[in-house]
């Protein structure tokens, strides 16, 4: 299993669209790349912690490849907006990944490269190592689970058949 965390506006859309693919064995939500220690939503919001809303991921990579989760980020984000995903707006909303070893850095700052020729605009994404994630708290995790009408911006239909899990 390997794991790795991005940030893609709202954690709780961003979450579970992950959580419905196949290949990903558990997710949770938190915060991650600020400068407070183990800081609340309600500070994260403030925008003072200089926190993303990220999503830790564990994914089998023999089912779903580095590559491919990357895709699955680009497909739900606008990766040129900056600190702005959907109806979101503010430093904690930005788009990131942060992955947790160099080999995997190397791989997305590769495939983020690659990307940009899709964009007339450059691609703004955060891409650095993790430094740290802070679980949020409880409330938060499986959000949409627990609230299935709850606020999303991520298109859940973007999830092609045959890689959603069955029931999801």
């Amino acid at each position: 299993m390997k794991k790795l965390v991005v940030a893609g506006g709202c954690f709780w859309g961003v979450e579970e669209y992950y959580r419905r693919l196949i290949g990903t064995h558990e997710t949770r939500v938190g915060y991650a790349q600020g400068i407070k220690p183990d800081p609340t939503y309600k500070e994260v919001c403030t925008g003072l912690t200089n926190h993303a809303e990220v999503v830790e991921v564990t994914y089998d990579e023999t089912v779903l490849p580095l590559e491919k989760m990357l895709e699955h980020l680009f497909r739900i984000i606008d990766p040129t907006s900056l600190n702005k995903q959907g109806h979101d707006i503010g430093t904690q909303y930005r788009v990131g990944v942060y992955p947790i070893s160099e080999e995997d850095l190397a791989a997305v700052k590769a495939y983020v490269a690659k990307r940009q020729a899709d964009y007339r605009k450059p691609i703004v994404l955060e891409v650095e190592l993790l430094r740290d994630f802070y679980d949020a708290e409880t409330y938060h995790q499986k959000y949409l689970v627990k609230n299935p009408g709850g606020y999303c911006h991520v298109n859940m239909n973007l999830i092609r058949p045959e890689e959603r899990k069955p029931n999801r």
